[in-house]
């Protein structure tokens, strides 16, 4: 894994987000992973006293170098309406508050990490669990009135071999999870972030390799969306730090990402510490030159993005970073549909603890 923008660290060893595992424990049931995350609600690019949890580490986390009418579909929802996302009730945070009540650092990491929703990720390739898990998750949502997000994690040469190296052995058997992840979205809304790093880090794969993955995924967001109208399927764009706008519109385009059928458009910063005021204008520009329909739009991982990423590109746990915006699906920003915690804060990238775990002292340095 090179040192990017925006890392997503290793399954197992992944930071900032809450996962499924299947542990051979009940597979109606979701755990929390060291892949798993958490959604909530808007705040400054400054922290304050917000919440938010996330569980993985993203090979987004390395430094890199710094539209067309299409097929008619519904509009998409206002930025008016902004639904409370989900809480998934099991996360690492949770059980560190739950057994550490009298801490010192309890009440602010429960007050403005524990108490947010994050994103669930399913990062382990089990196929016959996949389905009850993710409905574990959605019907759980469901049943609170409220949107979760997932992010399905496994595709072949994830992380081109790196500290989040895993996924499916080959693209016929990914289709085969993805066919079983979306029999579990249901029928509700639910936002899906559809493998991160998947497109931005696909330079590790020659033209063949990269075609195959792209096939993969522009079905995948096929499957997803035919299994749920409702769901909302976004796209890998890297962060703003790492392709430039018009290569990664590329790379997107070749995906699936411009289409209606498969897409509504493109997430950033997953696991990464760039300003949501970067992100914002990076995602636009990706959007302008991928084209499609006009209403795809973008979500943005402000979880740790409250102080900006630090000068010298260290992505690993980096000193100095806050919580940033609290997630919410009402930005007030035009083509921004979200602010989302992908990945959980205090969640390690592997230097203050070990990937993927729940750090108390990373956490409370976040949240203060």
């Amino acid at each position: 894994m090179v040192v990017a923008a925006s890392v997503v660290v290793a399954v197992g060893t992944v930071t900032g987000m809450i996962r499924a595992l299947d542990d051979g424990s009940d597979a109606s049931s979701a755990r929390p992973d060291a892949t798993g995350a958490t959604l909530l609600v808007p705040l400054p690019d400054v922290p304050s006293a917000s919440n938010s949890p996330s569980t993985k580490a993203s090979s987004s986390a390395r430094p890199k170098k710094s539209a067309t009418a299409g097929t008619a579909r519904k509009p998409r929802r206002t930025a008016t309406v902004s639904p409370r996302l989900y809480r998934h009730p099991e996360s690492q945070v949770l059980d560190w508050v739950r057994d550490h009540p009298d801490d010192p650092r309890t009440e602010v990491i429960e007050s403005r990490i524990a108490d947010r929703p994050a994103a669930v990720w399913f990062a382990d390739f089990t196929p016959s669990t996949i389905t009850s898990r993710v409905r574990a998750v959605t019907s759980g949502a469901a049943a609170q009135g409220r949107v979760p997000v997932v992010v399905p994690y496994a595709i072949p040469d994830r992380d081109c071999g790196g500290a989040s190296e895993g996924g499916a052995s080959d693209f016929a058997a990914y289709d085969g999870w993805i066919d079983n992840f979306a029999a579990g979205l249901g029928s509700r809304e639910v936002v899906v972030i559809l493998e991160p790093d998947s497109i931005a880090q696909s330079d590790c794969l020659d033209d063949t390799q990269r075609a195959e993955r792209f096939q993969a995924l522009a079905r995948a967001g096929r499957v997803l969306k035919a299994a749920d109208p409702q769901a909302r399927v976004y796209y890998d764009a890297g962060h703003s730090d790492w392709n430039p706008a018009d290569r990664q519109a590329a790379l997107l385009k070749q995906a699936g990402a411009a289409s209606a059928g498969s897409s509504d458009g493109i997430f950033s910063n997953v696991s990464n510490f760039h300003t949501t005021s970067a992100e914002i204008a990076y995602d636009r520009q990706v959007l302008d030159t991928l084209g499609g329909p006009a209403d795809l739009g973008a979500v943005i991982d402000t979880s740790r993005n409250g102080n900006g990423a630090p000068a010298d590109g260290q992505w690993c746990d980096p000193v100095g970073r806050k919580i940033g915006r609290a997630p919410t699906l009402n930005t007030g920003e035009a083509r921004i549909d979200g602010y989302l915690w992908v990945k959980l804060p205090g969640e390690s990238d592997g230097c203050k603890g070990a990937a993927g775990t729940f750090t108390a002292s990373y956490a409370y340095d976040l949240a203060r």
